[in-house]
């Protein structure tokens, strides 16, 4: 375990901490819908809500608003904690170091691909079926597996991050110290310096990370995209 507290962004301390802070409680909503209107694989005494779907349903918009914001940072400023195009030749050093943090990133890019699914199938939901009792359509089930394998998500997420860096490393994503370079009364300087960029075509450098994490990015962003068109049509 280090004996120093690593220092994160504070952009990302807060997008990270807004899409958490967010996705726990419609996991937690979630499974109190679930115990609500569905119980066939189990459930625990939790009072009946009726209200309870729309609130879960409000946290997954509210997830799904900042997520965007969160993962065109991730893909571009954090690129270095997802996977990278070593990554498989990196998982055979088995015990090694670089095994530890292949697999870091590897579940860093898994809980981002998680969320993507459990968003995109939740949006995919009419929040008049559990009511009226129709708990067989398709998009409901998948919406429940997406609960599944994000709960495993940030299980894993949390594990690694333990793992690779200790306590110091997730107590870190908590502090509320930032320094003086980082403060957010610069942050209009840099969106005045980005958009400078963009105009004199720094636009080009979007399409330069690695052909792995562009494809991921692109995939995660017209899912997302998608997730807001797709209803409009839905009957």
């Amino acid at each position: 375990m280090k004996s120093t507290q690593p220092y994160q962004p504070l952009l990302l301390r807060i997008l990270h901490g807004l899409t958490g802070l967010f996705l726990v409680a419609a996991i937690l909503t979630a499974f109190w819908t679930y115990d609500t209107y569905d119980g066939r694989w189990g459930r625990i005494p939790l009072p009946t809500y009726q209200e309870i779907e729309g609130i879960h349903g409000t946290f997954g918009l509210y997830t799904l608003l900042i997520f965007p914001a969160f993962v065109v940072y991730a893909f571009h400023r954090g690129q270095r904690r997802l996977v990278q195009t070593d990554s498989l030749a990196s998982l055979t050093q088995v015990g090694q170091p670089a095994w530890w943090y292949t697999l870091n990133r590897v579940t860093n890019t898994f809980a981002l691909l998680a969320l993507t699914f459990a968003l995109f199938t939740g949006k995919m939901m009419d929040e008049t079926w559990l009511p009226k009792g129709e708990l067989n359509h398709a998009w409901y089930y998948a919406h429940l597996i997406g609960w599944v394998v994000m709960v495993a998500a940030i299980a894993l997420h949390l594990l690694m991050n333990a793992k690779v860096g200790g306590a110091p490393l997730l107590l870190s994503m908590l502090s509320w110290k930032f320094r003086a370079n980082d403060s957010p009364k610069l942050w209009m300087t840099h969106i005045s310096a980005w958009w400078s960029t963009v105009q004199q075509g720094g636009w080009s450098t979007w399409f330069q990370s690695p052909r792995l994490l562009l494809v991921l990015e692109l995939l995660i962003l017209l899912s997302i995209v998608a997730a807001w068109i797709t209803p409009l049509f839905k009957s």
